[in-house]
């Protein structure tokens, strides 16, 4: 007769669900992308005066200017952070991040950028 180990069994398709589950970042998780891909030009409390700001030949948007956020739709700045700003008719400093960023991760730093205007 042979024997089944059910943790064995269980802890597998844990491993399964969670290996091929589509990944859903949470607000941590949109913090620290939000630290790694934008905060060195947008500044890390998004008022657009980041460390490498002054190196670019444009300034960065200020995420805390909520006038002007009010402006960008939700498609433009996916395709910003995706596409570059190329893509959306804005200076080539802002740089494509497709190759470093799935789209759940791109919605969910854009909810993160989005609430610098939050009140």
């Amino acid at each position: 007769m042979v024997r089944v180990n059910t943790s064995a069994i269980c802890l597998g398709m844990l491993f399964w669900v969670v290996a091929f589950s589509p990944a859903r970042g949470s607000a941590q998780d949109a913090a620290l992308l939000y630290k790694v891909y934008c905060g060195r030009c947008h500044g890390f409390e998004g008022h657009g005066d980041g460390a490498d700001a002054g190196t670019l030949k444009t300034h960065p948007r200020d995420f805390t200017d909520c006038k002007l956020m009010g402006t960008i739709s939700d498609d433009t700045m996916f395709k910003a952070i995706k596409d570059g700003g190329a893509a959306v008719n804005l200076p080539t400093d802002m740089p494509s991040w497709s190759a470093g960023l799935n789209d759940d991760q791109i919605h969910s730093l854009m909810a993160y950028i989005r609430k610098f205007c939050r009140k």
